[in-house]
């Protein structure tokens, strides 16, 4: 299965297999989870129970001018506020260190997975946006499940605790409030839509800036030896960049449109309450405190269901994020050891292909049945024109590809039978495009063998030539040097 390199992403609903191994990324946190929903009740009995208290504060001790009766259900109302504040926390808290959990071992196993996968896979896929992918789509998950997965729950069960306190205490009242229901959740669907295009547009057009990004400043070389930097800036600033920031506009404008109508509906649906449910106060038909009470579960009603609306667009992004994570983690090894791979033992340096043919695009060939003998301690150079086939032969000698057809051996070893690492740890390559790691001069000489004193990373300085100008730097080979 191999990653698609087109930005765009589809809206995608349910989709099970996705969510089956993300709830088996959560089997490890099953009594966090447990907690979390512990605490989430915790937030949901304090939310309902604040209006309640207020409206038995009207009714049983204003009312009756009971100050007593009015400083105890006070104190129930802030004990209530208490209560669903510290569930709310516990709940967010929890859930947060349950992401942050299931997000490091993703990425753990993102990283592990990508420095594993074959040059013709990054020779396919755009660096940039392969790191916006994993940050991006990774994010998405965190939401997801820090925020998303306990807080529907939570939204669903407010709204329902709501309506059936608001049936209990006056029936006739709530049906009142149910009026403006259908027509925001109509708006509601509406926004949906609207929110879930303008949610990839935006997604889409920040991956390419960062596959833009990434590109321009990894050939930067390239581009100033060309005095391309007045067309890339303008290709970016006119182009790349600004249909950032129209998509950034319009997802904006599309949120400033659903909050107001909602607060706007809320206030229509609250005034007309006041105004069935003041009458019926003046017929001695209803109390003040039911109608206080309910006028508190109507601002209350609101906010659930705007966070349902959002939580839609969390939940299908997740379902694309999660597709894309798993579609790059089931990407296949194109170059793997083999199941009964031996370990190479130390080599003398004798370098065979036999037979050899080798295609990048399985289309055009570069070598055709390659017969290649190299005594060890010889020195052999490859002389010919670009795309003769130079590199590919060290390409195929150190196992970055496969063959087509035929064989390489190292001192009679056919390298697709041993292990990558024992083979790579015994070949020396120094690349056309020279790259250099964020760390000390010394640190980069070090990579190829962590285990090198000190004493032979200078020997080996010496060796190239290298040694002068790395003691006339600041800190020698201590200095720090930054990627590239």
């Amino acid at each position: 299965m191999g990653l698609r390199g087109s930005s765009a992403e589809e809206p995608k609903g349910f989709d099970r297999e996705v969510t089956m191994r993300l709830i088996r990324y959560l089997k490890p946190y099953t009594r966090q989870v447990i907690l979390a929903f512990g605490f989430m009740f915790a937030a949901v009995i304090g939310n309902l129970a604040g209006p309640y208290m207020i409206g038995q504060a009207v009714d049983n001790g204003i009312r009756v001018g009971d100050m007593s009766r009015v400083g105890l259900y006070v104190l129930l109302y802030l004990g209530a506020l208490v209560l669903g504040m510290l569930g709310l926390r516990g709940m967010f808290n929890t859930m947060a260190a349950v992401g942050q959990g299931i997000i490091q071992r993703l990425l753990d196993e993102m990283f592990d997975h990508i420095q594993h996968l074959a040059l013709s896979f990054f020779a396919s896929y755009e660096t940039g946006r392969l790191i916006s992918r994993v940050i991006n789509d990774v994010n998405v998950l965190r939401e997801m499940i820090s925020f998303s997965i306990v807080g529907v729950v939570r939204d669903l069960l407010t709204l329902v605790g709501i309506v059936l306190v608001m049936f209990s205490i006056n029936g006739r009242l709530t049906v009142v409030a149910a009026v403006v229901i259908p027509v925001m959740l109509f708006i509601a669907n509406i926004w949906r839509i609207y929110a879930r295009k303008a949610y990839i547009r935006h997604r889409t057009a920040v991956a390419d800036v960062n596959a833009e990004l990434a590109e321009s400043f990894n050939g930067v070389r390239v581009v100033q030896s060309f005095s391309r930097e007045r067309y890339n800036y303008d290709r970016f600033r006119n182009e790349i960049n600004h249909e950032n920031l129209q998509a950034g506009l319009w997802t904006a404008m599309v949120a400033a449109l659903f909050f107001p109508t909602i607060e706007m509906i809320a206030g229509v649906a609250i005034g007309a309450l006041v105004w069935l449910g003041g009458g019926l106060v003046l017929e001695d038909a209803l109390t003040a405190g039911t109608l206080v009470t309910f006028v508190l579960y109507i601002e209350q009603f609101f906010f659930p269901i705007r966070m349902l609306a959002q939580r839609y667009n969390t939940f299908q992004a997740t379902m694309a994020a999660g597709d894309k994570i798993f579609t790059l983690l089931d990407t296949n090894l194109s170059v793997k050891d083999a199941k009964d791979a031996y370990v190479l033992e130390a080599i003398e340096g004798r370098v065979e292909f036999d037979h050899v043919t080798f295609s990048y695009d399985d289309e055009t060939e570069v070598l055709i049945d390659a017969v290649l003998d190299v005594p060890a301690g010889s020195t052999v150079a490859l002389v010919g024109h670009t795309g003769a086939g130079k590199s590919t032969i060290i390409n195929l000698l150190m196992r970055f590809y496969e063959v087509s057809e035929g064989r390489i051996l190292i001192d009679g070893h056919d390298i697709n039978a041993v292990t990558q690492h024992s083979l790579r740890s015994q070949l020396g390559v120094v690349l056309q495009q020279t790259f250099l790691f964020s760390g000390s001069v010394m640190d980069n000489i070090r990579y190829g063998r962590l285990n090198a004193t000190d004493e032979e990373i200078i020997e080996a300085a010496k060796a190239v030539g290298a040694h002068d100008f790395i003691v006339e730097m600041e800190n020698g080979y201590h200095t720090e040097i930054q990627e590239g």
